[in-house]
């Protein structure tokens, strides 16, 4: 057994290891950061690529060893990391990803790409993208993103090399002690394929459904799988919404900021939210418009979300529009008979069930299809 110590993720790691361990399973196996894939095993698909000492190296072929004293980040590291906020919103908007299993890695090589070639164009891309295979997607998506973000010009310098002589191990970050104040969420970019378009109308006048709207507690008792925390105010919300689809779960804690005008009975939200299980983060910028109808009020909802992780793979428009459109029905159903004092609108249930949401779709489609009443 060998000694090790080497910084990970802004963190000191010691440890006795084979001296054939590689890095990318001492990373996996002993540290538990299994964002870092493991492919080929011959530093050739790219799969492992992390950031040791500032550039990307592939993990599979580097003996852990040899990285003493080394500072290593991981893609786990790389979750405030400007660049790969831009990048992560990107790929999404672009459909640079497909299974996912290359991500981590090209996601690496990409942060490489826009802070050490700012003027890379397509072909530059496609050659330093050669290191990094991709299985499904045939890159286009990919090279897409990064000249997206690299057209954003992000305002980020490049890494500066320290040599390992002169670099100084960080200490663990200590514990937070108190809880973080609300903020706000970074924008979304919209694209057509990641933004929501529903109206729902109501059978009361539009100054009950404003006042009803600027209502968040009475709101929120509407939506099913949603809780509002108790320090949440009109404008500054705080919560956790919990989702099943099927055998999946996740629960998505979050903040949101609400800005109202009366004078036009609209408003925008801006919130994002994360499910500590698995790591998928989902972000929306949103606008809501209160209005006369014929039926007596109508509210126009048009929002821009971002969703990234593991659970992104349920993020294709037309599910979401379905589920959307679903929720939004649920939801003024519930307004209306607490508004109306009428038959009482039943208690929301702990978690929003997608799958239920979604037979309800197809079976309201099969009755128009064969005609049923």
């Amino acid at each position: 057994m060998k000694p090790l110590s080497l910084t990970v993720n802004g963190k000191t790691v010691t440890a006795s290891v084979e001296p054939r361990l590689n890095l990318a399973d001492f990373l996996r196996d002993h540290q538990l950061l299994t964002g870092t894939h493991i492919g080929c095993e011959h530093g050739v698909c790219g799969a492992c690529t992390l950031i040791v000492n500032g550039e990307p190296a592939r993990s599979c072929i580097a003996l852990a060893v040899a990285c003493d004293g080394a500072e290593v980040r991981t893609i786990e590291d790389l979750d405030e990391d400007p660049v790969a906020i831009r990048l992560r919103a990107a790929f999404t908007a672009e459909h640079g990803l497909q299974c996912g299993y290359c991500t981590p890695g090209i996601l690496v090589t990409a942060r490489d790409i826009v802070l050490r070639l700012p003027d890379a164009d397509a072909d530059r891309i496609r050659l330093e993208l050669s290191g990094n295979l991709c299985r499904c997607t045939g890159y286009a998506g990919i090279v897409r993103a990064i000249e997206r973000v690299l057209r954003e010009r992000p305002v980020v310098d490049a890494p500066k090399k320290v040599p390992i002589a002169e670099r100084k191990i960080a200490a663990p970050a200590p514990p937070a002690t108190a809880a973080a104040p609300v903020r706000a969420a970074a924008p979304v970019s919209a694209s057509p394929d990641s933004t929501l378009r529903q109206t729902i109308t109501i059978a009361l006048p539009p100054d009950r459904i404003w006042a009803a709207v600027k209502d968040p507690t009475l709101v929120a008792s509407c939506v099913p799988g949603v809780t509002l925390a108790p320090s949440s105010s009109a404008e500054n919300l705080a919560g956790e919404m919990a989702v099943a689809f099927g055998p999946l779960r996740a629960r998505f804690a979050g903040t949101a900021t609400v800005r109202y005008d009366d004078a036009a009975q609209s408003g925008t939200i801006r919130g994002e939210g994360r499910d500590s299980a698995t790591g998928t983060r989902l972000r929306t910028d949103a606008e809501f418009r209160v209005s006369e109808h014929a039926r007596g009020s109508k509210i126009d909802l048009t929002a821009a979300y971002a969703l990234q992780g593991p659970l992104a793979q349920f993020s294709r428009g037309a599910l979401v529009q379905a589920l959307a459109g679903e929720l939004c029905r649920e939801v003024a159903r519930n307004l209306e008979a607490r508004l109306t004092g009428g038959a009482a609108a039943p208690p929301q249930p702990a978690k929003f069930s997608a799958g239920a949401f979604l037979l309800g779709v197809i079976w309201r489609r099969l009755k128009a299809l064969f005609g049923a009443g």
